[in-house]
Protein backbone atom coordinates (compact mmCIF):
# COMPACT_ATOMS: atom_id res chain seq x y z
CA UNK A 1 0.00 0.00 0.00
CA UNK A 2 1.56 3.59 -1.11
CA UNK A 3 0.86 6.33 1.24
CA UNK A 4 1.54 9.64 0.43
CA UNK A 5 1.30 12.61 3.14
CA UNK A 6 1.12 16.17 1.91
CA UNK A 7 2.76 19.55 4.17
CA UNK A 8 3.42 22.99 3.49
CA UNK A 9 0.22 24.54 2.64
CA UNK A 10 -1.34 27.60 3.95
CA UNK A 11 -2.21 31.30 3.60
CA UNK A 12 -0.08 33.40 2.11
CA UNK A 13 -0.93 36.69 -0.21
CA UNK A 14 -1.18 37.80 -3.38
CA UNK A 15 2.77 36.98 -5.27
CA UNK A 16 3.76 35.54 -2.37
CA UNK A 17 5.24 31.46 -2.31
CA UNK A 18 4.92 28.41 -0.57
CA UNK A 19 6.44 24.96 -0.96
CA UNK A 20 4.44 21.45 -0.43
CA UNK A 21 6.29 18.60 -0.20
CA UNK A 22 5.17 14.73 -0.30
CA UNK A 23 6.51 12.25 1.65
CA UNK A 24 6.05 8.48 0.73
CA UNK A 25 8.30 6.63 3.15
CA UNK A 26 9.59 3.28 1.65
CA UNK A 27 8.80 3.38 -1.57
CA UNK A 28 9.50 6.46 -3.45
CA UNK A 29 12.38 5.45 -5.54
CA UNK A 30 9.77 2.74 -7.18
CA UNK A 31 7.27 4.51 -8.20
CA UNK A 32 7.84 5.76 -11.45
CA UNK A 33 5.64 9.19 -11.56
CA UNK A 34 4.52 11.61 -8.92
CA UNK A 35 2.78 14.67 -9.44
CA UNK A 36 -0.25 17.07 -7.71
CA UNK A 37 -3.99 17.75 -8.58
CA UNK A 38 -5.91 20.47 -6.88
CA UNK A 39 -9.02 21.13 -6.19
CA UNK A 40 -10.91 24.37 -5.84
CA UNK A 41 -13.97 24.98 -4.08
CA UNK A 42 -17.21 23.89 -6.23
CA UNK A 43 -14.79 23.22 -8.82
CA UNK A 44 -13.56 19.60 -10.68
CA UNK A 45 -10.20 18.33 -9.48
CA UNK A 46 -7.55 19.67 -12.04
CA UNK A 47 -4.15 19.05 -13.48
CA UNK A 48 -1.45 21.01 -11.34
CA UNK A 49 1.94 19.12 -12.56
CA UNK A 50 4.05 15.37 -12.49
CA UNK A 51 7.60 14.53 -12.98
CA UNK A 52 8.98 11.36 -13.73
CA UNK A 53 11.06 9.07 -11.79
CA UNK A 54 14.44 10.38 -12.78
CA UNK A 55 13.35 13.98 -12.88
CA UNK A 56 14.35 14.66 -15.82
CA UNK A 57 10.13 14.58 -17.36
CA UNK A 58 7.89 17.13 -15.89
CA UNK A 59 4.59 18.55 -17.65
CA UNK A 60 2.72 21.52 -16.21
CA UNK A 61 -0.58 22.72 -16.76
CA UNK A 62 -0.98 25.65 -18.57
CA UNK A 63 -2.15 27.51 -15.73
CA UNK A 64 0.76 27.12 -13.57
CA UNK A 65 3.77 27.13 -16.25
CA UNK A 66 6.50 29.59 -15.21
CA UNK A 67 5.30 29.71 -11.78
CA UNK A 68 5.56 26.47 -10.33
CA UNK A 69 8.02 23.96 -10.06
CA UNK A 70 7.97 20.40 -9.45
CA UNK A 71 11.25 18.48 -8.03
CA UNK A 72 11.92 14.99 -5.87
CA UNK A 73 14.38 13.90 -3.86
CA UNK A 74 14.55 9.79 -4.13
CA UNK A 75 17.28 9.97 -1.38
CA UNK A 76 14.63 12.05 1.07
CA UNK A 77 11.18 10.02 -0.62
CA UNK A 78 9.76 13.55 -1.15
CA UNK A 79 8.45 15.28 -4.20
CA UNK A 80 8.17 19.01 -4.04
CA UNK A 81 5.64 21.81 -5.58
CA UNK A 82 7.74 25.08 -5.10
CA UNK A 83 4.97 27.61 -5.96
CA UNK A 84 5.72 31.34 -7.33
CA UNK A 85 3.65 34.33 -7.70
CA UNK A 86 0.61 32.88 -6.20
CA UNK A 87 -2.55 34.09 -7.26
CA UNK A 88 -6.19 34.26 -5.64
CA UNK A 89 -6.90 31.60 -8.46
CA UNK A 90 -4.45 29.01 -7.00
CA UNK A 91 -6.63 29.07 -3.79
CA UNK A 92 -7.22 25.22 -3.90
CA UNK A 93 -6.81 21.99 -1.93
CA UNK A 94 -3.69 20.05 -3.12
CA UNK A 95 -3.43 16.77 -4.01
CA UNK A 96 0.11 14.40 -4.42
CA UNK A 97 -0.88 11.50 -6.58
CA UNK A 98 1.37 8.49 -7.76
CA UNK A 99 1.57 5.91 -10.69
CA UNK A 100 3.56 3.18 -11.00
CA UNK A 101 3.35 3.35 -15.11
CA UNK A 102 6.75 4.85 -16.56
CA UNK A 103 4.54 7.52 -18.78
CA UNK A 104 2.66 10.72 -16.93
CA UNK A 105 -0.89 11.56 -16.92
CA UNK A 106 -3.10 14.65 -16.84
CA UNK A 107 -6.23 12.85 -15.87
CA UNK A 108 -6.41 12.29 -12.39
CA UNK A 109 -8.32 8.75 -13.24
CA UNK A 110 -5.10 8.13 -14.35
CA UNK A 111 -3.90 7.80 -10.33
CA UNK A 112 -4.35 5.37 -8.28
CA UNK A 113 -2.52 6.63 -5.04
CA UNK A 114 -3.25 9.97 -3.54
CA UNK A 115 -2.51 12.17 -0.41
CA UNK A 116 -5.53 13.42 2.09
CA UNK A 117 -4.72 17.03 0.34
CA UNK A 118 -3.18 20.31 1.68
CA UNK A 119 -4.76 23.56 1.83
CA UNK A 120 -3.58 26.63 0.13
CA UNK A 121 -5.18 29.75 0.60
CA UNK A 122 -4.02 33.27 -1.49
CA UNK A 123 -5.56 36.24 0.01
CA UNK A 124 -6.06 39.12 -2.72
Amino acid sequence: QVQLVESGGGLVQTGGSLRLSCSAPGIIFSINVMGWFRQAPGKEREFVAYISRSGGGTNYADAVKGRFTVSRDNAKNTVYLQMNSLKPEDTAVYYCVARWLVYGSTSASGYGYWGQGTQVTVSS
